[in-house]
């Protein structure tokens, strides 16, 4: 009985360190759900569309101050990698009202793509995401390879924004 006992739980280590090494793998990680937003202008986003170029996408609330802290990265990301083919995303909670979300994108000068999660469906297919900020790097082949609550670690985020498009990941 012993002996069995041994094994089943060597089986196991072994499957929890193959997910673990997948999920932490370059390309690794779970798969981005494919879900349709509408944008500040009204225009329909379809995430799953993106597939093929990397993206960084962040849960915010206008009434986050953590959030708000992001938007001159998040801006300078935008125009620093838009060009090469990076899509910066930032989706603002279901409670926010849109015309509070507007006023923040003009008065904060966001550059990026806004979009609304009017019932809450984005925040739950990441993972039922509830706070703020919570950001999401996902490689071009559509793999979340980064999830971090709170300001993301950017060095990071650049480091692997850089290997991407170098071709080097």
């Amino acid at each position: 009985m012993k002996k069995r006992d041994l094994l089943a739980g060597l089986f196991l280590l072994v499957l929890m360190a193959g997910i673990t090494l997948l999920w932490l793998a370059p390309g690794g990680g779970r798969a981005m759900p494919a879900v349709t937003l509408p944008t500040l202008e009204g225009d329909p986003l379809d995430l799953g569309g993106l597939r093929g170029r990397p993206l960084l996408i962040t849960f915010w609330a206008s009434d986050c101050s953590s959030c708000l802290e992001e938007i001159p990265h998040l801006n300078a990301l935008h125009r620093d990698y838009g060009q090469r083919g990076v899509e910066v995303i930032g989706i603002a909670m279901h409670y926010d009202p849109a015309k509070e979300v507007a006023r923040t994108a003009e008065r904060r000068g966001i550059a990026y793509t806004v979009a609304l999660d009017r019932k809450g469906d984005a925040a739950e297919a990441f993972g039922n995401v509830q706070l703020t900020p919570t950001t999401f790097l996902i490689s071009p082949k559509g793999r979340i390879v980064y999830q971090k609550m709170g300001p993301p670690d950017w060095e990071r985020v650049e480091g692997t924004l850089e290997d991407w498009l170098a071709g080097r990941a």
